[in-house]
């Protein structure tokens, strides 16, 4: 997953905007895009999209549920599993037991709609309340329907009352950071993928590229989108380069070559096991998206 879009889930002319996009994720919005009014015809509109095109969609399918506390989970899973989506979105994780509350619900329906068990995945936002934040290292080991983990930063500025959550250089602030650095070790613990979360400036493409690459480089393997215009840049920001493919490939055929030892050289310079694991899990994400080094 390097690219999911929010659409939200009542608007069918949006819903059909946001699967023409490239994007490798789709996320059908029934919390913060729809109006507490306006939840039931939401779930309506939604799952009659998805069973309509049921298998000729592009993009994998997820939804974003209303968050357990909210009282409206329930409704929106009675509506949507039968549409048979790849993944439910979690909004206002508080730690690995609601994943786990989830999971049992899920279980339920999957069975009601003839589905295997395990079959939908479960992606939480974690870090969009405090304890969410403290919480952070619950999930691994909690279940595994876990397909990632990932952060928020607007409901978290709501819930402990900051103004901003960024600085006047646009930047985060301390607090925002030690959110989005516990989802990466967070992720990291769970052995999953973890996902940067939304830019909303989606005019400033400049100073979005240049937060891709950030998350990148520190270890998120995919972003959430909130406008399709956003998508090819985190397509491409996520996408592993001909060139780090190769030299990874590299890696891994020297230390086979060598019989796997501690340290191997190459090109007159070291690589030690960190380098390998790091080499490994870039062809492992390659190889996820179909892709093939030196091809």
């Amino acid at each position: 997953m390097r690219s999911l879009l929010f659409v939200p889930g009542d608007s069918e002319k949006k819903l059909d905007k946001g699967f023409a996009s490239e994007a490798d994720v789709v996320i059908v919005d029934l919390e913060d895009s729809v109006a507490l009014e306006s939840k039931a015809a939401a779930r309506h509109v939604a799952a009659s999209f998805l069973i309509e095109r049921h298998g000729s969609l592009k993009p994998a399918v997820y939804v974003r549920v209303n968050d357990l506390a909210s009282g409206l989970t329930d409704d929106d899973l009675a509506a949507l599993v039968p549409a048979r989506p790849d993944g439910i979105m979690l909004p206002k994780s508080n730690s690995g037991r609601d994943v786990q509350h989830l999971s049992a619900k899920l279980r339920v329906h999957e069975a009601e709609n003839d589905l295997p068990d395990g079959a939908i995945r479960i992606l939480p936002i974690v870090t969009e309340t405090a304890i969410g934040v403290l919480s952070a290292s619950s999930y691994a080991g909690a279940t595994n329907r876990l397909s990632g983990l990932t952060w928020g930063a607007e409901d978290l500025s709501a819930a402990i009352g900051a103004r901003t959550a960024r600085d006047e250089n646009g930047r985060y602030t301390d607090v925002f950071r030690l959110a989005r650095t516990l989802t990466i070790l967070a992720a990291s613990a769970a052995d999953t993928a973890a996902i940067d979360t939304v830019f909303p400036d989606f005019r400033n493409m400049c100073v979005f590229e240049a937060e891709c690459a950030e998350a990148e480089r520190d270890g998120f393997t995919g972003k959430m989108a909130i406008h399709p215009a956003q998508v090819p840049v985190i397509n491409a920001a996520f996408t592993p380069s001909a060139e780090a493919l190769q030299h990874s490939a590299e890696v891994v055929a020297a230390f086979e070559a060598a019989g796997n030892p501690g340290v191997v050289g190459i090109g007159g310079k070291m690589y030690d096991r960190p380098h390998l694991r790091l080499a490994e899990r870039l062809l492992a994400r390659a190889k996820t998206l179909g892709i093939v080094p030196g091809k």
